[in-house]
């Protein structure tokens, strides 16, 4: 019975990180016009994060989660750029040319925008959570 709970849990978190993969690299392909595999990988970790920050938080005004998730989003993109753009030379992406950024990894104007996009994020993850739990109740 454990092993069947892990088992699932597995399975989800699987899922979720590719949709987060999927929607990140979509996003900026729309944006830029093309993507990294990095920002597959970083758009799955984030979307494991903002999941279980949401589900644990779901009575919490959606303001809150948005900033939760804002700051979430632009903690993660400054660790990932760090690494790949400053590290490991990359180049991924540049954000020196906008107001308010830090060593070009991040900026102001992105976080405002990841405030934004995590509304309905909120909304999609809480889905994701309920469609969960009813699913896991039909196999107990």
């Amino acid at each position: 019975m454990e092993r069947q709970k892990n088992l699932r849990l597995l399975q989800q978190n699987i899922m979720i990180f590719f949709i987060g993969a999927a929607g990140y690299g979509l996003l900026e392909t729309m944006f830029r016009g093309y993507t990294h595999w990095t920002m597959l990988v970083t758009g799955g970790i984030v979307f494991i994060i903002l999941y279980y920050v949401n589900s644990k938080h779901e009575n919490a005004p959606l303001w809150k989660k948005c900033i939760a998730g804002a700051l979430i989003i632009t903690g993660i993109e400054f660790a990932v750029g760090c690494l790949v753009n400053i590290y490991l030379g990359w180049n991924v992406w540049d954000y020196s040319m906008y107001a308010y950024n830090l060593l070009g990894q991040i900026c102001l104007a992105f976080t405002v925008l990841w405030f934004f996009l995590c509304i309905p994020l909120s909304y999609f993850t809480r889905y994701l959570h309920i469609r969960r739990f009813r699913l896991n109740q039909n196999k107990i």
